[in-house]
């Protein structure tokens, strides 16, 4: 359940899915840890929600990496090249 940004720096807490932004990530689950057969051919996901609040979504994103988890980083604001 969602209860503050997901920025760790962050102590916003999240009461309206307007004042911000909302991530849904697709998370593998570890067969062994959920008990179901590990030679199964289709992988286990799991949805899971995470928000970050007006300010940071301004400055940053939120991307998901394998062995780390879900993690902030800057975002990457384009510039319009002059002609």
């Amino acid at each position: 359940m969602l209860s503050k940004c997901s920025n760790p720096d962050c102590s916003t807490l999240f009461r309206y899915l307007h004042e911000g932004k909302l991530f849904r990530i697709e998370l593998d689950v570890a067969n062994e840890a959920t008990g179901i057969n590990p030679e199964a051919k289709k992988p286990v996901r799991r949805t899971e929600f995470f928000w970050l609040c007006r300010e940071c979504s301004a400055e940053m994103t939120l991307d998901f990496k394998k062995g780390v988890g879900v993690r902030t980083r800057p975002l990457v604001h384009s510039q319009a090249i002059a002609s």
